[in-house]
């Protein structure tokens, strides 16, 4: 992976902070993207202090313009994007019955359409070097659903569904899409759960462990790899088997 660049949505913390230093750590030199740009600059530096190259830039997946600005501004400083991870999301979490319509349409807009936007942002420095990976952070209740979250789960089965489709355009292009569907993992998003819910959550988990942030940033590292060229349009549950 030396010198490939990988740009991570939601570097900032979480899932997409454990994501950049692996794939720093594997050789890629790391675009960091989020809204916060002060956590950002502090993962840059920690990167940086191992020895490894990081660029920070700010963005807000609900804006296409913001998007467009973000990796305006990483094409003039690195002429290309050879791996992209679309990790940033949100939750705005209640029942369908009363779910008001801007809480639908924020979560649908960041989650999905922004990963959309995000990755016609690669396409096309992706298919002149004719290579490319592109790595769509989904979730277990995109397959399963969610009591709560028919917003959220519909957003992540969308990406899915984007991945295989995206997968099957671009494979002669030698392009691979895959998807990664975290279980529960600790994060700031789990860590509002109440102590017996978190519980309950155990007892459907046969690793009987909540996930760390790491176990998915091992996963997303191996499918940017090249040693995963030969994997495309795969969804990677990475759940500790609480969904088969």
């Amino acid at each position: 992976m030396n010198n490939r660049i990988a740009f991570i949505t939601g570097a900032s913390r979480g899932i997409g902070r454990a994501c950049s230093l692996a794939l720093a750590e594997a050789g890629a030199r790391v675009v960091l993207a989020a809204r916060d740009v002060e956590k950002l600059e502090t993962l840059a530096g920690e990167i940086r202090g191992a020895g490894h190259e990081a660029f920070v830039v700010s963005i807000d997946l609900g804006s296409e313009g913001s998007i467009r600005d973000a990796f305006t501004k990483t094409a003039k400083e690195f002429g290309r994007i050879d791996i992209l991870v679309n990790n940033a999301g949100i939750t705005r979490d209640g029942l369908a019955v009363r779910m008001k319509r801007d809480d639908w349409d924020a979560v649908l807009n960041t989650n999905l359409t922004g990963s959309f936007l995000c990755i016609q942002q690669v396409l096309q420095s992706m298919m002149r070097a004719r290579w490319g990976r592109i790595i769509n952070i989904a979730s277990v209740v995109g397959e399963t659903g969610n009591a709560g979250q028919a917003n959220y789960c519909a957003s992540k089965a969308g990406l899915v569904g984007l991945t295989k489709s995206l997968a099957q355009e671009m494979g002669s292009r030698g392009i691979t899409v895959n998807a990664v569907a975290p279980g529960f993992v600790e994060t700031d998003m789990t860590g509002v759960l109440k102590p017996e819910l978190k519980e309950k959550l155990l007892g459907s988990i046969p690793l009987q462990r909540i996930g760390e942030p790491a176990d998915i940033a091992a996963a997303v590292a191996f499918l940017a790899s090249e040693g995963a060229g030969y994997i495309t349009g795969h969804v990677l549950d990475v759940n500790g088997g609480m969904y088969m």
